[in-house]
């Protein structure tokens, strides 16, 4: 099976927009749970409700891979799985490295979700030397001494970082040196890394941030509300933070 070093993906060089990609892996999921209920058709309404976006998004981002679906019929599941899957790159193997194998890690680790959707844990890694030989999710860890040598060793061009924020910058010089040019960062630091390189940050204390700032304008608004404000006026404040789309501008990785 082919490696994760020997292909990439294809959606840049078939010019399709990163917001485009973005929402892939959403329709990607839906369409999952529509085969494994074993449902042959769906429609665009139907796959961007269970998506979360709108159908003429749907619709729009759909063209850029060439399917258009059937008119009165929809769009044939088990084609469009095969076909997001193969823009996405996941038609292959990706072996994957975590480094910093503390609780999060630990939990990465123990992900069921990897395996069924073209990724493959290749190497577990941590700086603490005590760690180094115990297995967590039937993989033994091994030392950060080690960590050029496993890059190799592996054919690993993803890595996964989730140690602590003062580790991160390091690590990841250590892993772009290695050959590393994709970088998925727990860490809640921002890393700079070469051109050539991407970098996808997940920070959960900022989501809960969002969300909280979600809450409280929600509560204002029915404080307003309930004080006489018109409602047309808080549609219009509360869409005031929205893009052209229409959708709550996401947090950008790092």
């Amino acid at each position: 099976m082919a490696t994760g070093r020997t292909h990439r993906p294809a959606t840049r060089s078939r010019g399709i927009p990163e917001a485009t990609v973005a929402r892939l892996p959403l329709y990607l999921r839906a369409l999952t749970a529509l085969s494994e209920r074993s449902v042959p058709t769906v429609s665009s309404e139907e796959l961007a409700a269970a998506a979360g976006v709108n159908s003429a998004k749907l619709r729009k981002d759909f063209s850029y891979l060439g399917s258009y679906g059937t008119r009165g019929v929809g769009y044939d599941v088990e084609y469009l799985v095969y076909q997001i899957s193969r823009e996405l790159g996941l038609t292959q193997d990706w072996p994957v490295v975590i480094v910093g194998i503390g609780n999060l890690g630990a939990a990465l680790a123990n992900y069921g979700g990897f395996a069924s959707r073209g990724f493959r844990v290749a190497a577990l890694i941590d700086a603490d030397p005590g760690m180094a030989g115990k297995p967590v999710a039937g993989i033994p860890v091994q030392h950060t001494d080690d960590l050029e040598k496993i890059i190799q060793d592996n054919g690993v061009s993803i890595g996964v970082i989730a140690t602590p924020a003062g580790a991160a910058q390091q690590v990841c010089d250590r892993l772009v040196a290695a050959g590393v040019t994709s970088i998925l960062n727990f860490a809640p630091t921002v890393l700079t890394v070469p051109d050539g390189v991407d970098v996808r940050k997940v920070d959960l204390s900022i989501e809960l941030q969002i969300l909280a700032f979600h809450e409280q304008r929600k509560a204002g608004e029915e404080t307003a509300a309930g004080d006489g404000a018109h409602p047309a006026a808080a549609r219009d404040a509360s869409s005031a933070d929205q893009g052209p789309d229409g959708d709550v501008p996401a947090v950008m990785p790092a």
